[in-house]
């Protein structure tokens, strides 16, 4: 059945939707081109507060006036504060599980546990485990995948091979768990019903994830690794033990019963603060530096550094120095900056009615079920380039495709399959994405850096097109069809 045609925005012309979105992309190249991985530590940001003032006079001169432009500013900006508190957080956690010995702990552990022939392979399978459990990909990022960074660092692996495993892992998981925020924004956005997704969701995540395996498998670095003198480092510097693992069971657990994750992530911090002061004292008291102070105040100065401004070690072992001279609020600023600028570009485009003007004609000229499929992919995908956003990624192309789906007579978890395919996922990979900005600033690699390597968050979206392409699993609507399967009328869900 033929697609009715997309109404554009009676406002924004094709020419002025292109305007702001080629500057875009012209200057974040023009930034990477100049300062390579450096881009995102300012550079970007000017880029993309350039292209909003861009976006602000395309939009002025087709009708648009200031306030309402200003008021969506905001508003898309005010939507990305949640995530920047987390991102907070996450600087404090880092910095007092650097201190507390918390990091040096699975570092520990698992130099003696895993192999460089198949640490990659296993980085997959633990994150994947822990993101089903707990639902949250950034969670696993900024915990687990903090301590694998530290392991893979001191077996001298590639950091951004190992970026992509925790990637494809935790995003195994953002994508397949009931308990994840993207799952059920996607199955909301799709109007389908969340355990019917999570089954669809399978056809092509598990797949994907075995896909992933088998490449980071073979990329396994070969050879016997001998950790002894790192191990005997350690030992030197920290009181190593089980007992170490207790703040990152603490965030776990209340991951787990699903409390808020900035409030998880906060007292996953401070309680590291808390173990370092009673295991790790004197680290407290020589962050301090205030042997003046009453020991109470020293200690709780020293906490407060590790938490505002990060860790800084001084072991004398370059390499653990290295590894654990990190964290801290202060130092997550330049991401946040990242995230509020990008916002304020994705707001604007969105109120001026730019994605729509773009997106629209890929749409119309989806005439095959694969086509429709393939156009849903590049819309999210653009989203999450534009919008800088993986919530408006998901919202926008579930809530646009909803008819094109319905009147080809698409059950809605085929809609929100393709959804977290591809809007999910792909989040991950854009660098002035709040998710790229994340991923780089928890896990220390650039997204540019690690996207090669992003096999799951990669393969995803291309095998949610072959599907579509060869008719697998596109499943349809009967005229028996349970009501939990029809697509509700856009005016019954505004």
């Amino acid at each position: 059945m033929a697609n009715a045609p997309v109404q554009f925005s009676h406002k924004m012309s094709l020419i002025g939707a292109l305007i702001p979105v080629v500057s875009l992309v012209t200057l974040l190249a023009l930034s990477y081109y100049l300062f390579g991985d450096e881009a995102s530590s300012g550079p970007n940001q000017i880029a993309l507060l350039f292209c909003t003032l861009i976006a602000t006079f395309v939009a002025l001169y087709h009708g648009f006036n200031f306030d309402e432009l200003k008021d969506a500013v905001v508003e898309s900006v005010s939507t990305g504060l949640y995530a920047i508190f987390i991102l907070l957080a996450v600087g404090s956690l880092i910095g007092t599980w650097a201190m507390s010995g918390t990091i040096m702990a699975m570092v520990y552990y698992g130099l003696q546990l895993l192999s460089p022939n198949y640490f990659y392979f296993t980085t997959v399978l633990i994150c994947a485990l822990v993101s089903v459990s707990i639902g949250s990909s950034w969670t696993v990022a900024g915990t687990i995948g903090i301590g694998l960074m530290g392991i893979s660092t001191e077996m001298g692996l590639n950091p951004a091979i190992t970026a992509g495993a925790v990637l494809a892992g935790a995003y195994f998981g953002d994508k397949s768990s009931p308990l994840s925020d993207a799952t059920n924004l996607a199955t909301a956005a799709a109007g389908s019903e969340l355990y019917t997704h999570i089954k669809e969701n399978l056809w092509t995540s598990v797949p994907a994830l075995l896909i992933s395996l088998a490449l980071f498998w073979w990329l396994g670095k070969p050879g016997d690794f001998i950790a002894q003198d790192t191990l005997t480092s350690i030992e030197q510097h920290y009181d190593i033990s089980l007992f170490a693992f207790l703040p990152l069971l603490l965030v776990l657990g209340l991951a787990m019963v699903r409390y808020p994750p900035f409030s998880t992530i906060f007292i996953g911090a401070l309680f590291g603060g808390v173990y370092a002061i009673i295991m790790e004292p004197d680290k407290v008291t020589g962050l301090a530096a205030s042997p003046e102070l009453p020991y109470v105040l020293e200690i709780i100065k020293g906490v407060w550094i590790a938490m505002s401004n990060g860790y800084v070690s001084a072991t004398g072992d370059t390499s653990i120095d290295a590894l654990l001279s990190r964290g801290g609020m202060g130092n997550m600023l330049t991401t946040i900056w990242l995230i509020m600028t990008a916002l304020a570009f994705g707001g604007l485009v969105e109120k001026a009615g730019i994605l729509d003007r773009i997106i629209g004609p890929i749409l119309n000229a989806a005439k095959t079920t694969g086509a429709l499929v393939f156009s849903l992919v590049t819309t999210a995908i653009a989203t999450n380039i534009l919008a800088a956003d993986q919530y408006i990624a998901i919202v926008i192309p579930g809530r646009m495709y909803r008819k094109p789906f319905r009147e080809r007579r698409l059950r809605p978890e085929v809609l929100s399959r393709a959804v977290g395919d591809s809007a999910t996922v792909t989040s991950a990979l854009i660098p002035w994405n709040s998710c790229g900005a994340y991923m780089a600033a928890t896990l220390g690699v650039p997204a540019l850096t690690f996207a090669p390597y992003a096999f799951f968050n990669i393969v995803s979206p291309i095998l949610t097109i072959a599907f579509a392409v060869m008719g697998w699993r596109m499943l349809t609507m009967v005229a028996q069809q349970p009501e939990r399967f029809v697509v509700p009328d856009d005016k019954q869900t505004e």
